[in-house]
């Protein structure tokens, strides 16, 4: 394996989490007599770049396909996240009715529904047709489409190039990293801003946030890689801002290296690099990451077969990606984790990858009243335990598991 970026043959390993299936590829009840396919899931570090990265082993297309499980408008915190980014972005950038805002993995119309209320020509590109035509149906125009430089060339050619370009929770997302972010400075206006946000990888080392790893994650980004790759295709990073999501996320505003906007690296900029110069650059600073998610390992499953021979019972809440990457490097199966409930009515009466645990509606819990709810998203901790508070009048607890597991 050569690093995607800049083709470095890659020998230095990060984490080895073993075996799994793609952590989305949930289970009709059918399929539960049918064989699974598992893939490695065991990431390198390029000693060049220092971008941190796994093998594209289950190809983008076949993830991102027609049918996608994620649909970013059943968490509130993170529509509220989203408003607030637009009530703040569009007069930083004066944005309005001679704007053209464009959102790449747009999912469900989450964020471009809050431009559009400002009478904000928006447009969505979005591979997952499933998740794409709800945003469709909310009136937010959206191109079934990769994106690529190729596609990007094309809209550019039609005169839709953008005052803005976002993607949220996309850049990870893309094996060919290089070929999108050309694609990006291809469809971006002279004086146009793009902003991304992505987890820190930083976060995921120090918060031992190894469940976020997963197929569909095929780079796990630091400031200093993204600012190369940037770079190569032209566009300077010159604001970055440290936010909570997903365990502690970075926005990065870019910009054409040549804007007749050009503006200067921030302060805030500089903070992060500075974050990140004592640790990202020395290939030490990766290494004993594999025993700390072992320890996490080790912890949950001696709670779970501590509960189990007390005769207590134990559900989760969240049949979130990372919640089946956890699960499955621990080798949790129904026989210590009843079910797993969800907001989602496209996981409802499906089952978990590998663990085959039976997602369920929120009404189950309330029925069978577990002892324990092991918390599978954590980032969503606060929202989670305010609407399941009502666990407490039974006596249940909650179980965080990452950082290191809480009982609550």
């Amino acid at each position: 394996m050569n690093c995607r970026h800049c083709a470095t043959p890659l020998t230095e390993e990060f984490i080895d989490l073993i075996n799994s299936p793609p952590s989305n590829s949930f289970l009709k009840a059918e399929q539960l007599n049918e064989p699974e396919t598992f893939y490695p899931l065991r990431l390198f570090v390029c000693a060049n770049c220092f971008l941190v990265q796994i093998d594209e082993y289950k190809k983008a297309t076949d993830i991102f396909g027609a049918e996608y499980a994620y649909f970013s408008s059943f968490s509130k915190s993170w529509l509220a996240h989203c408003k607030a980014y637009t009530d703040m972005i569009v007069p930083r950038l004066e944005l309005g009715k001679d704007s053209l805002v464009v959102e790449l993995a747009s999912n469900d119309g989450y964020l471009l529904q809050y431009f559009k209320e400002k009478n904000i020509p928006v447009l969505g590109i979005e591979p997952t047709a499933n998740t794409a035509q709800v945003a469709i149906e909310k009136g937010v125009p959206t191109l079934v489409e990769y994106f690529t430089d190729a596609f990007a060339q094309e809209l550019a050619g039609k005169g839709r190039q953008a005052d803005l370009i976002i993607g949220n929770n996309v850049l990870a997302h893309v094996p060919d990293i290089n070929d999108f972010v050309r694609g990006m400075a291809t469809m971006l206006k002279p004086d146009g801003v793009i902003t991304m946000e992505f987890p820190h990888v930083v976060q995921m080392i120090n918060q031992n946030q190894f469940d976020t790893i997963y197929h569909e994650h095929f780079s796990y980004l630091s400031l200093h890689a993204v600012t190369v790759i940037f770079e190569k295709q032209g566009l300077m990073i010159f604001d970055v801002e440290e936010i909570p999501t997903h365990g502690g996320s970075l926005r990065i505003y870019a910009m054409h290296i040549q804007s007749p906007k050009l503006i200067s690296i921030g302060g805030r900029t500089q903070a992060v690099f500075n974050l990140e110069a004592q640790s990202i650059t020395d290939l030490e600073y990766y290494k004993g990451f594999q025993q700390k998610a072992n320890q996490v390992k080790y912890d949950l499953l001696t709670f779970l077969l501590e509960q189990k021979r007390a005769g207590k019972r134990v559900a989760a809440y969240g049949a979130a990606a990372k919640g089946n990457t956890l699960l499955n490097y621990c080798g949790v199966k129904q026989d210590m984790i009843d079910f797993i409930v969800d907001a989602s009515t496209y996981k409802q009466g499906k089952f978990a990858p590998a663990s085959h645990i039976p997602i369920v509606h929120e009404d189950v819990l309330k029925q069978q009243k577990p002892d324990f709810v092991l918390i599978l998203p954590w980032n969503l901790e606060a929202e989670i335990t305010t609407q399941l508070a009502y666990i407490r009048d039974w006596g249940g607890k909650f179980v965080i598991p990452i950082p290191t597991l809480q009982i609550k």
